[in-house]
């Protein structure tokens, strides 16, 4: 275990993390928002607003698949995602939605076309696992971002798309 080179909470506290913020809109699964904090950990993210009803550490079901993350990653709640959009984008974050929506650009063209959005921090706001990100938070958000799928199904559980959109931007 010692190759692996962890680093301890304090290490990870003080560490310089990459300017990115998770913004999760009404998620309904702990395990989800488990998963998502420990890609956030993996990849050293500044942090995660947890709006609406998604569930906030501590749980049990959040650690299962946490793994000690919710100690690591700094995290915040916001009683509805407008808010924390609003917030972000007064700090100077551009801010994101991950979804299908008409306009929106897949994430291989992304950097192409906002090459400003990987010079700034940027937030990216994943939707609920039934009905995608709220239509009134896509409203006040700097653009969208799909995840081209060409398969039968064209959906991705939360915590994938978050790994997917997460490793697109910090490799």
């Amino acid at each position: 275990m010692d190759e692996l080179g962890r680093k301890s909470v304090e290490d990870f506290k003080m560490a310089n993390k990459k300017p990115i913020v998770v913004v999760m809109d009404n998620i309904r699964s702990m395990h989800n928002v488990g998963s998502v904090f420990r890609t956030s950990d993996g990849f050293l993210i500044d942090g995660i607003c947890l709006c609406g009803f998604t569930p906030q550490p501590p749980h049990r079901d959040i650690h299962k698949t946490a793994l000690g993350s919710t100690e690591t990653v700094d995290w915040v709640y916001y009683e509805n995602t407008a808010n924390a959009v609003n917030e972000l984008k007064s700090k100077g974050f551009k801010v994101y939605a991950i979804e299908q929506t008409e306009g929106s650009v897949s994430l291989e063209q992304f950097k192409q076309k906002f090459p400003e959005a990987s010079v700034h921090s940027i937030a990216f706001v994943f939707g609920n696992e039934v009905d995608g990100v709220d239509p009134e938070v896509i409203a006040l958000c700097d653009g969208v971002i799909e995840i081209p799928q060409w398969g039968m199904k064209h959906s991705l559980n939360i915590s994938v798309a978050a790994a997917i959109v997460l490793w697109e931007f910090v490799r």
